[in-house]
């Protein structure tokens, strides 16, 4: 189920009704408690006649010892749902707790390839961002909080029971956090639309998807009050997101996550950062699937040779992270020697998640590592 448009977020309350909810548990971050909108929803729900608790200890790149925490506040309520509330992170925590609450054991026990035997409950998605997709996807990622280790989980249990798309949601991001998540459903749909995993399905969404951000995310991250273009981002992500679930993400993606794991660079941020080389190494292999992206996007014409609709691309992605401000690991404040220093570490994650080998060109281990140098500065 998909509530879409300005305001759906009043319609919350009769959608956890129709999915019989009695004790629901919002999963959320400090950050929108301090903006008070959890409290506002909890007291709508409240309203409603359900009883309604909060946790709000979420993480950036959510960890298993925040997961963890979660559950033990979910079992101890006595909560039968989950309303996530907020960006990709709170999303993913939900989706942990359910699977935990549902078969027990340990995050790590369901890092892919394994899988997750039973579904957890409702779980009702209220993404703040246009950017993560993961109100549709059956994706989550975890930080293992013994090893930094970022795990992805994957199976139709996480799919979220119903998600609300509701763009006024996202009207106070700032430009950073508009760049970089708008950033990551570009690369969502890049990736889904070259996959070795792509299918016709799949295809339909990503092709929209692309063409709207790439065409949207410069006015959002200019002006960010503009509604038009907050609305479209807010659709392109979720069509982004049915996309990759449908399909797959693949060498960016797998190589983001260590980003994340190691030095906390927002996802979508660490995305950014490799979109234009990834492309760059992976563009000769899938040359027809990139071509038919540039040219959906705007960024070349039908009559143009094969090999100047490539260069075209590759070079519009370096433009527009120029454009919208991405720094490279070394202007980010990343340490040079700790970068260097655990790049065998990170291609072997890269490569573990399986992600890579959805790629149109599967890369060594030291072919990541070249990367990783690639992007430094």
């Amino acid at each position: 189920m998909i509530k879409i448009g300005g305001g759906s977020f009043a319609e919350i309350p009769s959608l956890l009704k129709q999915l019989f909810c009695q004790h629901p548990l919002i999963v959320t971050d400090a950050f929108l408690m301090s903006q008070g909108l959890p409290t506002r929803l909890q007291n709508m729900v409240q309203q409603s006649g359900m009883d309604c608790a909060i946790f709000s200890e979420t993480v950036s790149d959510p960890t298993t010892e925040a997961v963890d925490a979660a559950v033990r506040v979910f079992q101890a309520g006595g909560h039968d749902s989950l309303v996530s509330f907020g960006g990709g992170s709170s999303i993913d925590t939900a989706k942990a707790i359910g699977m935990l609450v549902a078969n027990s054991g340990r995050c790590r026990d369901y890092k892919v390839p394994n899988l997750i035997p039973k579904a957890g409950p409702v779980h009702v998605a209220i993404p703040t961002t246009a950017g993560t997709g993961s109100e549709v996807t059956r994706f989550t990622v975890i930080t293992d909080s013994a090893n930094d280790e970022k795990m992805l989980i994957a199976g139709g249990a996480l799919l979220p029971s119903a998600a609300v798309i509701d763009y006024e949601l996202t009207l106070s991001m700032p430009a950073r956090l508009t760049a970089d998540t708008g950033t990551d459903s570009l690369t969502h749909a890049i990736e889904a639309y070259v996959s070795r995993k792509a299918n016709r399905f799949a295809d339909a969404f990503a092709l929209t998807a692309m063409k709207t951000i790439w065409e949207q995310l410069p006015v959002a991250f200019h002006e960010p009050g503009n509604h038009g273009a907050r609305e479209a981002m807010m659709l392109a992500a979720t069509q982004a997101g049915i996309a990759f679930s449908n399909s797959s993400v693949a060498l960016v993606h797998g190589m983001s996550r260590p980003l994340g794991a190691f030095f906390h660079v927002p996802h979508g941020l660490s995305n950014a950062m490799l979109l234009p080389a990834v492309t760059g190494f992976s563009i000769q292999s899938a040359p027809h699937r990139y071509a038919d992206c540039a040219r959906v996007m705007g960024i070349a014409a039908p009559a143009d040779s094969p090999i100047k609709t490539l260069d075209r691309f590759v070079e519009a992605l370096f433009n527009r992270n120029a454009e919208l401000q991405v720094p490279s690991p070394k202007k980010y404040g990343i340490s040079e020697d700790r970068f260097f220093e655990v790049l065998p570490t990170m291609a072997a994650q890269a490569l573990a998640s399986g992600s890579p080998q959805n790629n149109p060109r599967v890369p060594t281990a030291a072919e990541i590592e070249q990367l990783y140098r690639e992007i430094w500065n």
